[in-house]
This record gives C-alpha cells, sequence and structure tokens, in this order.
C-alpha cells in the first residue's frame, strides 16, 4: 500500500514539476553569481557595505514590485505563459554582464534588469500553479516547487565553490558558467509546459478597476500586510554571506553559507508545505517567526563558525515553514480570475518592506555592527508575531459576541 506521501506526490500535476525544475535551473544560474557578488562588489570593486545593502535592496524589491504589473496583465490576458518565459529569458540574458563588469554600475543594471525579469515571471507563475493545483494540495505544490527551487539555490553556491577553488578565485569565470543553465531554464519551460486550456466565452478582466479590486477581501489583505511585517524582519542573505566573511571563512568557502542555508531550506519546505495543508495557517507562521527570531539571535551572538552554522540552518527552516506557506495563503484567499494580481499586490508591499528593511541593515552594520543588525531583526519579527496574536484574539472575541 502507498504511504500518503507518495499518493500525495503522485496527484502533484506534471506542470508543477516542469516549473519546480525550470526554477532550479534558474537558481543555480542566479546563485552562482549572487553568493559571490557582495565579496566581488566589496573586494574587486571596493564598494562599501552600505552600498551593498543598497543595491542589494533595490534589486530585490525591484523583483517584487514589478510582480503587481505583470500578474494583473496575466490577469487580463487569461494567459499566463508568456509572461513567465519573458521574465526568465531577461534574467537568462543579463549573466553575461556579471562577468564583463568593471564598475559599479554595469553591476548595478545587470541586477536591476534580472530582477525585472523575476518580477515579471513571478506572480504569473504562482498563479499558473494555482490555476492546476487542486485546492487541498496546493500546500504540498507550493513547497515542492520552493524545495526545487530551493535545490538550485544551493547547487549554484557549491557549484560556485568548486570553480572558485579550481580556477584561484576566478569571479568572472564563474560568472561565464553560471550563462549555461539559465539558458537551459528558458528552453525547459519555452516547450516543457503546456498552458491551460481557457474558456472561449471568458471576458478579460480589468484587474485594476475600483469593482475588480473590491473582490481581493479582507482575508487576502491581512495575508499581504503579514508578508509585508515579515519582510521587514528578515533582509537580503546577502548579510549572511558578510558575517561569514566576518567571522573569518576563506572567500572561496564563503558561498558554502547558502549552500548550507538553502540545503536546509529544499529539506523543509516540501514537509511544510504537506504539513500546511492539515493545520492552522496562522500557528505555522507564528512557529516560523519564532525560528526566524532564534536564528536573528545566534548570529547576532556569533563568535565561530559553528555557531555562525546554526544560524545559517535556522535561517533555512524558518525559510521552508513560512515562504510556501505565504503563497498557498495567497491562493487560498483571492478569487481565481485575480490570483495573478492577488500575487502581485502580495509581492509589491513585500518589495518595499524589502527595500526598506535592507537598507536598514545596510546602515545598522556600517553604525553600529552585525550583531546589532539581526537583534534589530529579531525584534521586527518579535513584532509581527505580537500581531499576529492579537489578530487571532480579536477574531475569537468577535467569534463569541456573534455567537
Amino acid at each position: 500500500m502507498a504511504s500518503p506521501l507518495s499518493v500525495s506526490r503522485s496527484r502533484i500535476p506534471p506542470g508543477v514539476w516542469v516549473l519546480g525544475f525550470v526554477s532550479l535551473l534558474m537558481d543555480i544560474s542566479s546563485e552562482m553569481v549572487h553568493s559571490l557578488l557582495p565579496l566581488f562588489l566589496v573586494g574587486v570593486l571596493g564598494v562599501s557595505v552600505l552600498a551593498v545593502g543598497v543595491i542589494e535592496g533595490i534589486a530585490e524589491s525591484t523583483a517584487l514590485i514589478s510582480k503587481v504589473f505583470s500578474g494583473a496583465l496575466s490577469d487580463y490576458l487569461g494567459r499566463r505563459k508568456g509572461l513567465a518565459v519573458l521574465g526568465y529569458a531577461m534574467g537568462a540574458f543579463t549573466k553575461p554582464v556579471f562577468a564583463l563588469a568593471t564598475g559599479v554600475g554595469a553591476v548595478v543594471a545587470a541586477r536591476f534588469i534580472d530582477r525585472v525579469g523575476k518580477g515579471i515571471r513571478g506572480a504569473p507563475r504562482d498563479a499558473l500553479i494555482a490555476d492546476i493545483t487542486p485546492p487541498d494540495i496546493r500546500g504540498a505544490a507550493f513547497g515542492l516547487r520552493q524545495a526545487l527551487d530551493t535545490v538550485g539555490a544551493f547547487a549554484g553556491p557549491l557549484l560556485a565553490t568548486g570553480l572558485m577553488l579550481a580556477w584561484a578565485n576566478d569571479f568572472r569565470a564563474v560568472f561565464w558558467v553560471a550563462v549555461i543553465p539559465g539558458a537551459l531554464a528558458v528552453a525547459l519551460l519555452a516547450f516543457g509546459i503546456k498552458e491551460p486550456e481557457r474558456d472561449a466565452r471568458r471576458r478579460p478582466v480589468n484587474p485594476i478597476r475600483r469593482a475588480a479590486l473590491a473582490r481581493l477581501g479582507r482575508a487576502y489583505w491581512w495575508v499581504v500586510g503579514v508578508g509585508a511585517v515579515f519582510t521587514l524582519a528578515r533582509f537580503s542573505e546577502a548579510f549572511l554571506v558578510l558575517r561569514a566573511s566576518q567571522l573569518g571563512v576563506p572567500v572561496a568557502w564563503v558561498p558554502l553559507v547558502m549552500v548550507a542555508m538553502n540545503l536546509v531550506y529544499a529539506a523543509s519546505a516540501y514537509p511544510f508545505g504537506k504539513l500546511s495543508d492539515r493545520v492552522s495557517h496562522r500557528k505555522l507562521l507564528a512557529a516560523g517567526l519564532l525560528v526566524l527570531i532564534a536564528a536573528d539571535l545566534v548570529l547576532a551572538l556569533a563568535s565561530h563558525w559553528v555557531h555562525l552554522g546554526l544560524g545559517v540552518a535556522l535561517w533555512g527552516v524558518h525559510m521552508g515553514m513560512t515562504q510556501g506557506l505565504l503563497a498557498a495563503m495567497v491562493a487560498d484567499t483571492a478569487p481565481e480570475d485575480l490570483r495573478g494580481t492577488a500575487y502581485g499586490f502580495f509581492n509589491l508591499l513585500g518589495g518595499i518592506a524589502m527595500l526598506v528593511s535592507s537598507v536598514i541593515a545596510g546602515l545598522l552594520w556600517d553604525a553600529l555592527g552585525s550583531a546589532f543588525t539581526f537583534y534589530v531583526g529579531a525584534a521586527f519579527a518579535t513584532l509581527t508575531l505580537i500581531g499576529i496574536a492579537l489578530h487571532a484574539a480579536a477574531g475569537r472575541h468577535g467569534a463569541r459576541r456573534g455567537a
């Protein structure tokens, strides 16, 4: 008799697996660059840590903010795949720029275009997963895609580490190799998935009209608000890389920090995604915040690579607990024909929060030190946890009054 786990996996649509492997390949490409980019900027191009925080904040927030436009467009067109292919292609075709860059301007431009591509593909891809997946296994489907995505996220830095050791810390040669998996991701998406047929009688939805937006109810906006505040609590992973360098990890081995974090993330994303189909979303989100608080405190107090490893592992667990969960919560609370727009707005506020949190982290790091940066992250996570608890208490009070 098949186990419940194998049954659940067998029900996940093939398209989810294809999108997962597309994410895997693109993350190998991107993380080969991103795991080394902070050190390349500081050590080769001579920029400050604050500048790294600003660049990372702008890059990541650009990706998240641009999702609102591509998500709304995918709802209007009733098609998701074309926009996803465009976004992945933009990411793939910017990789050579990093290898050729001789100044910070080229890096900023490439990061910007690469992240715009990520923004364009993100909301249509997530909406496509929601479209093709039965509601009762959405958590597992999002967890699976996130797990495959994260396998790429640790394989990329691992490959980067091996190449840095083999090629005597030649950043540019590693960046050239990153072009290959990016191109393969675009090809797999273009030829490996067929979008579901749409009803020919379906009228285009204008998702930015007031009547359409009014259909995004209070439950959806609560998820959006929690996601934004949550993002304030966790800044760019570039600061994990910088913390490793500060603790004396050799340059060639620094990418292993991202390998370790993403290995834990990949291992935990599917089990926690499957769990989210069975337990309270609010309780699981709160548990993820507790793990993030623990990660921040360990990283703030770290004085040895062992402590660093524990903090990075906890960071990966919290990502596995929360990222697929939040994506499933958006799908569960948004109308079917507005899912692209729903993911777009969710990531719009998350993008603004990411910009703010990364800039604050850079300022705190330069002014008060790395430990204070992680303490502030723990404080933001604690405030988010308190907000979730107050919302739950208010809901119980309202239920008693209505009884």
